[in-house]
């Protein structure tokens, strides 16, 4: 497959995309892989590769490591392309939710290092916030956001909120917050009309107003990070919007915390501006179903594995 580097976007996947083995077999066939995967392992001090490659599954699965793995995949992937097509730039990228800051270390705002420290700390205050403030996140099916939004302000309290987290494409809506008013929205979409309305296996309600306990420390841990206008356009996950200044992307990853991850405004901006082939980068292709269900006329590619640098060559 050729890309056409004005009409291609990169996207970088959120959590959820992470399985044992990722990355493998890129550091086997790539030697700027296995050196990404090794200072990884070098700026953390201990093997993030070892857990990422052998497991086991529940440690990969903690939120604290979670994130960093995909993360240095997706770089890893990512300095893979342009090693081998060092002319080629994506026109944008995107990422979604903790893919925002791989984004931002493939557009050049943040360093490789820089990135992964913040993408650790950002992974160990959610699971700090899911111990103080438990809560809950579910899938609703075939509902509309305008009828969700409704649902989810009769299912809210004043002390249990529940609001939409993730527009990930039309008919898929993620909803988190407080566990009772979860559980209370369920109900109430089924009842509005929802094919399924699924809880999620998970206790941190992110993208909702329990990330409260640790916004301060993640506007610190932001502010201190040295963050550079970018290179390439970044599509913000708040505010569904082409981000070239450094303070834009600063105030984009600071308020994702609580707000709505908003994919499908996100996907439609890019390919508003042009955009028809959509490549992820790092582990899966969660995004590239989702982009399809958006738009099902774009072209998408997996960049993960070595197969699909072949299929590129």
């Amino acid at each position: 497959m050729k890309l056409d580097d004005k009409k291609t976007a990169f996207v970088f996947p959120g959590q959820g995309s992470q399985s044992v083995g990722m990355g493998r077999d890129l550091a086997a066939q790539y030697s700027i892989a296995k050196q990404t995967f090794e200072e990884a392992d070098s700026i953390l001090g201990f093997s993030l590769s070892k857990l990422m490659w052998d497991g086991p599954d529940a440690e990969l699965n903690d939120t604290a490591n979670t994130q960093p793995a995909l993360y240095v995949h997706s770089l890893a992937a990512h300095r893979v392309f342009t090693h081998l097509f060092p002319d080629l730039k994506a026109a944008a990228l995107a990422g979604h939710s903790l893919g925002e800051l791989s984004a931002l270390a493939a557009a050049g705002a943040l360093s490789f290092e820089g990135g992964l420290r913040l993408v650790r700390r950002r992974g160990e205050l959610m699971k700090r916030a899911g111990e103080l403030t438990p809560g809950g996140m579910a899938a609703i099916l075939n509902l509309d956001i305008p009828a969700l939004e409704k649902v989810c302000a009769e299912a809210s309290r004043e002390d249990e909120a529940v609001q939409v987290a993730n527009d990930n494409c039309p008919g898929q809506v993620v909803i988190s917050g407080a566990q009772a008013a979860v559980e209370r929205a369920l109900a109430g979409a089924k009842a509005a009309g929802a094919k399924r309305a699924i809880p999620l296996a998970v206790s941190i309600a992110a993208h909702s107003p329990l990330m409260a306990s640790i916004q301060s420390e993640w506007n610190e841990a932001v502010d201190s990070a040295s963050i550079i206008d970018p290179q390439i356009p970044v599509i913000g996950n708040v505010y569904a919007a082409a981000m070239t200044a450094s303070g834009e992307l600063r105030a984009d990853i600071k308020a994702q915390m609580q707000s709505r991850v908003r994919w499908t405004e996100s996907v439609q901006k890019m390919i508003g501006g042009g955009i028809q082939t959509f490549v992820e980068v790092g582990s899966g292709s969660v995004l590239l179903g989702l982009i399809r269900r958006i738009d099902g006329s774009v072209a998408g590619m997996p960049l993960g594995n070595p197969p699909d640098f072949s299929a590129l060559e």
